[in-house]
């Protein structure tokens, strides 16, 4: 699957993220729990440098609980200050207040000495298309500040966010590599969504995702599409099987590939068939290290 895309406004927004970095104490990198790995940046870590951050890992909901623990002893066995949250249902956002606090705890008594008594916690918060980042300003602010919505690349430019409890938030445009290197990286951002679907083939995708989670949730599978196996099967055929489960027939009887492919990406991506995650620690090297850069 060939997935190169590269709309002219991301590479504005990196110029955005370079020149307003200076401006805030604070990073926060939102990345999918289901795919760490993919929903990285690699350009981010090179643009923020030695600035602190925080690593906040979104849709925890929709994500496997036991690889998401492994994730998180991942994290924290490599010196990542790392946090788990559901920006739809707020859990874990009060955490990420509380180590936002903590972590500029010292910089702020400083200023204080100086005369500086209202000081707040200015942070940037970073990340792909489509991994969350207006859902949790709107969280994080308890109103709905930011724009939102539920396709790719809403958020179009940098807006501040005032929050009540000494918080400003710096929302910037998603950003998204030129090109991916690993084949896999475009295909588990595109399963999960970040990836607009008029660009690619959604039958190819629902196929090759069918195929993955048959291999790692075939219970999960068998249970939803009432598969009679998915044992040794291509995802074509799996997906063909689930067409005609689900009444996915055009005339003359052919499975409409088309109809039952936007059902199953549909129902991955919402949670339908279960927490899922397509990514674990070990799978590669470091965050960021999986996929093309520049």
């Amino acid at each position: 699957m060939n997935i190169n895309w590269f709309p002219g406004h991301m590479a504005k927004t990196r110029k955005i993220l370079t020149e307003n970095l200076k401006l805030v104490d604070l990073v926060i990198e939102l990345l999918d729990a289901r795919i760490p790995l993919s929903s990285k940046n690699p350009d981010i870590d090179g643009i923020v440098k030695n600035k602190p951050k925080i690593i906040v890992l979104n849709k925890s909901d929709l994500a496997d609980d036991k690889i998401s623990e492994e994730w998180s002893k991942w994290y924290n066995s490599n010196g990542y200050t790392n946090i788990f949250i559901d920006s739809v249902k707020g859990k874990g956002v009060k955490e990420l207040k509380a180590r936002m606090r903590d972590m500029m705890k010292e910089k702020i008594e400083r200023d204080r000495q100086k005369g500086r008594i209202f000081r707040p916690i200015k942070t940037m918060i970073v990340g792909i298309p489509n991994v969350g980042k207006s859902s949790l300003i709107n969280r994080i602010a308890g109103k709905s500040s930011a724009v939102t919505g539920d396709r790719p690349g809403v958020t179009r430019g940098k807006q501040w966010i005032n929050v009540n409890d000494g918080i400003q938030l710096l929302d910037t445009p998603g950003i998204l590599w030129p090109k991916f290197e690993d084949e896999n990286v475009g295909i588990n951002l595109a399963v999960t969504g970040a990836i607009k679907d008029d660009i690619l083939d959604t039958v190819e995708l629902a196929s090759v995702a069918l195929e993955r989670l048959a291999d790692t949730y075939p219970e999960r599978i068998l249970e939803r599409y009432k598969l009679s196996s998915v044992e040794n099967r291509k995802g074509y055929e799996l997906l063909s099987e689930a067409g005609k489960k689900r009444g996915c027939i055009v005339s003359g009887g052919e499975v409409d590939l088309t109809r039952i492919s936007a059902v199953v990406l549909d129902e991955v991506r919402g949670g339908r068939i279960g927490k899922i995650s397509l990514e674990r620690p070990g799978m590669s090297g470091k965050p960021g290290e999986t996929g093309g850069g520049t």
